[in-house]
């Protein structure tokens, strides 16, 4: 069964787009965390970071590029963002499908609440 993103890859299911190309493809979260939520997505199903594999490096570095170019074109390169990959349920993982949330536009705070 195909995931969320692969729908929305395949324009079945609508979304936001800021980038796209035959691997990759960024848009807008639904639900977002800051002013600024764009989801990086690499076509590729990898369920998450302990699925990549040696060979999928390239696409993995090219995730940070799409994002480094977002981020300017969004206007928040200068004052900073952050750019985070949840894994798994303790990770807060919701969709089983790597992707890298790129956030910014307003001071973030701490990355996680101190106990």
């Amino acid at each position: 069964m195909p995931t969320l993103f692969e729908r929305i890859f395949a324009r079945e299911l609508p979304a936001e787009e800021l980038y796209r190309d035959e691997d990759i493809i960024a848009i807008r979260d639904i639900h977002p965390r800051a002013r600024t939520h764009v989801l990086i997505i690499p076509r590729k199903p990898i369920p998450s970071n302990d699925h990549v594999t040696d060979e999928d490096a390239p696409l993995i570095g090219r995730l940070f590029v799409v994002a480094r170019d977002i981020a300017r074109q969004e206007g928040i390169a200068e004052s900073g963002y952050r750019l985070i990959f949840n894994c798994g349920g303790h990770g807060g993982q919701e969709v089983a499908h790597l992707h890298l949330h790129l956030v910014g536009g307003e001071p973030l705070g701490p990355m996680v609440v101190r106990r």
